[in-house]
């Protein structure tokens, strides 16, 4: 259970690989950079035919000549470097290992690391997500339609984290006949108001090596919308303005009397001793709480978590902005920073709550959440919605297509501010092992953990074709630990990382592939429960075993037949299918077609959003299973014929129940289409928080 946190086991094979490297790399930079002179995506394009004569047009037909000069002129060294750098890859480790101490500010805030301390008998939710991010060398990434991968890789990065640390709110509805607004959480319940580490919806916070320190809580105050000691409560005018007559909600002139839910037919009614005004309904007239009050801590409970900003995150870099300096939408991860939050069904104009805990009134086009995105249909025991954001606390991230080393470093960095444990650079190159071929590319696989990880193997599938055959495509597996019970057995979490086969038409070649993925599943369960030799020690209890991946075929198209009936669905379950061949209504496509990914449509996660859940959306910018009435090479847009489902679905997050300690339970809480990477990748992103249940009751 060693793992590697260097790529060489000796410093003088590391200083030879960085000298062959270096010889290769202007060789390889020259060349890139010519092929995606070659290759441009549709938004240079649609720039060119604008204006042909434009500085772009100009640049390259002056750069690509002087490319290709260079890259002859570096071909010897470069075939020096080669020399060199080839066999020092059957002696390198299958991946890398980092860890990331948190600073004092993330610990206080809870951004970095969970807690491992003691396992409660009610359990714990564990948030998981899958995203493909299309991160090959540019000249590479350009056949999908997408550019400056370097770039993208930062973006990647920061959106992500981002929207796992973003504030976290959520209201819970007393009156069980008001559905308008979910009553399934991700955090804990509360009265009022609190203001919380990211970490608070967890049932330990026990300090350790690992994990940061207990986050201390206030205790609820008289006013529902912000803590104690804030001064710019939009309920609580401040002392100089406790005559004042203006609606704290309403701009200077506007009508108070018509909708607005802080007055009542603009009278003022003074309310009963020792009772505190509801700012959503006038007292004096009802001698009760509403229940139908957003506000009213009677009728409605809400529960916020809202770490603070980064303080080391550059402020020069675009795109960066905390929440409340610009409005609109954006590509950048200025919107990404933004919680999406509820809005009152009861008002056109909507009543929201702002990152910073006061009343705001928005338009409707604003960048707050509409009610009832957060749907349960039919007999679904879970919520599911397509979410503009990451999932808060977000506490398990598989990556596949990280390809390029300059993106892997870009994006780690990104990511360690928020995950101390990464496994990352995953994989073969040369003739190592299983690769019959030589490996340009590794596996592409990247995973990124809030909880310790104990062991990691990595396994290439011996199997590829074709261009596949070019990457050391496989599985990335890794055991986590997540808790300590009362007699000291550890609690740990099994995670598996892969990336199938891409080829169409080769469904003998994936399903092999599946088989090998279980069959090294459990050699490695297996060999990673072994306890060392001469040690003592209690078997570790298993909370979960998570497949999250890009498979590569989906649930719907009849050539995906033989992988639709695969083992692997009797061994894991998939939340969003019915059974081969037939997925859930709700059931959404995460392949984009790379046609769109620059129309104004998709270009931000908010717009992509609305895009997708509309029908009409869906079909113009989604991929779906081949029809054999369209040629598989035309453009999809316009088309009239017949649409099976909802979109390709290529990728998972399967789970597991088996293996688990007796009376344990896993249970859905949620599962959610993550649009936040629009226009960084041609795919959508799945999340899905799993409960863990012991069956026990808190003694």
């Amino acid at each position: 259970m060693v793992l590697h946190i260097t790529p060489y086991s000796s410093a003088c094979l590391h200083f030879l690989d960085g000298l062959s490297w270096s010889l290769v790399f202007p060789c390889y930079w020259f060349l890139d950079r010519l092929l995606a002179s070659c290759v441009a995506t549709s938004l240079e394009k649609r720039q060119r035919s604008q204006d042909p004569c434009s500085f772009l047009t100009l640049c390259v037909l002056i750069s690509a000549p002087l490319y290709l000069l260079l890259l002859l002129a570096s071909l010897p060294f470069a075939l020096l470097g080669f020399i060199i750098w080839a066999p020092l890859q059957a002696i390198r480790q299958p991946y890398l290992y980092t860890y990331c101490r948190p600073d004092k500010h993330q610990a206080e805030q809870g951004q970095a690391g969970a807690g491992i301390g003691e396992w409660r008998p009610q359990g714990r939710s564990f948030c998981f997500c899958s995203a493909n991010v299309c991160l090959l060398p540019d000249s590479l990434a350009r056949f999908n339609n997408l550019s400056d991968t370097h770039r993208r890789a930062r973006e990647v990065g920061k959106r992500i984290r981002n929207g796992a640390s973003r504030p976290q709110i959520k209201i819970y509805i007393d009156s069980p006949t008001n559905t308008s607004i979910s009553a399934a959480s991700f955090s804990s319940l509360a009265t009022g108001f609190r203001r919380t580490s990211s970490l608070d919806q967890r049932p330990d916070q026990t300090h350790t090596t690992n994990g940061p320190a207990d986050t201390e809580t206030e205790p609820a105050t008289e006013c529902p919308i912000h803590p104690s000691g804030a001064t710019d409560c939009p309920v609580h005018p401040s002392v100089n303005d406790q005559g004042s007559a203006e609606c704290p909600v309403h701009p200077d002139g506007a009508d108070t009397t018509a909708d607005c839910p802080l007055h009542q037919g603009g009278t003022k009614t003074q309310s009963a001793p020792g009772h505190h005004d509801c700012p959503m309904h006038g007292d004096g007239t009802q001698p009760k709480p509403s229940t139908d009050c957003p506000l009213h801590i009677s009728g409605v409970q809400i529960s916020i978590s809202a770490p603070e900003p980064d303080p080391q995150e550059e402020e020069a870099e675009t795109g960066n902005h905390r929440p409340g300096e610009h409005g609109g939408a954006d590509t950048g991860s200025m919107t990404a920073s933004r919680e999406s939050l509820a809005r009152y069904h009861g008002s056109d104009g909507g009543i929201g709550i702002s990152s910073n805990n006061t009343l705001s009134h928005v338009p409707r086009t604003s960048i707050f959440k509409r009610p009832g995105r957060k749907r349960r249909h039919g007999d679904e025991t879970f919520d599911h919605e397509i979410s503009a954001f990451f999932p808060a606390n977000l506490d398990f991230l598989a990556l596949q297509e990280v390809f390029d080393h300059g993106s892997t470093t870009r994006l780690r960095r990104q990511l360690h501010r928020y995950f101390p444990y990464i496994l990352s650079d995953v994989g073969r190159y040369g003739w190592k092992g299983c690769c019959s071929r030589f490996k340009f590319l590794n596996s592409g696989l990247m995973l990124a953990s809030r909880y310790p990880i104990l062991d990691a193997r990595y396994e290439c599938y011996p199997n590829g074709r074709g261009e596949d055959a070019l990457a050391a495509k496989g599985a990335l597996f890794a055991k986590v630990h997540v808790g300590t019970s009362h007699q000291e057995q550890r609690v740990v979490g099994y995670v598996t990382c892969t990336h199938l086969h891409a080829i169409e038409g080769d469904a003998s070649v994936r399903c092999e592939q599946l088989d090998l993925l279980l069959q090294w599943g459990a050699e490695f369960r297996q060999s990673s429960s072994i306890p060392p030799e001469g040690e003592k020690v209690l078997e570790d209890l298993v909370a979960f075993d998570v497949i999250l991946g890009d498979l590569n075929f989906d649930n719907c198209s009849s050539e995906d037949k033989l992988e639709q009936q695969h083992a692997l669905f009797t061994q894991y379950k998939d939340p969003c299918r019915l059974g081969p061949g037939e997925d859930k209504p709700w059931a959404l496509g995460t392949l984009l077609d790379p046609s769109g990914l620059y129309d104004e449509d998709v270009s931000s996660p908010e717009s992509l959003q609305k895009l997708m859940e509309n029908e009409e959306g869906r079909k113009e910018y989604l991929v779906f299973p081949p029809s054999k009435s369209q040629c598989p090479a035309s453009s999809q847009k316009g088309r009239k014929i017949p649409l099976k489902g909802n979109g390709r679905r290529i990728d998972y997050i399967l789970y597991s129940d088996e293996g688990l300690q007796q009376d344990w339970k896993l249970e859905i809480e949620e599962f959610s289409f993550v649009t936040q990477l629009a226009g960084l990748t041609d795919h959508l992103s799945v999340a899905m928080r799993l409960a863990v249940s012991t069956g026990e009751e808190e003694p």
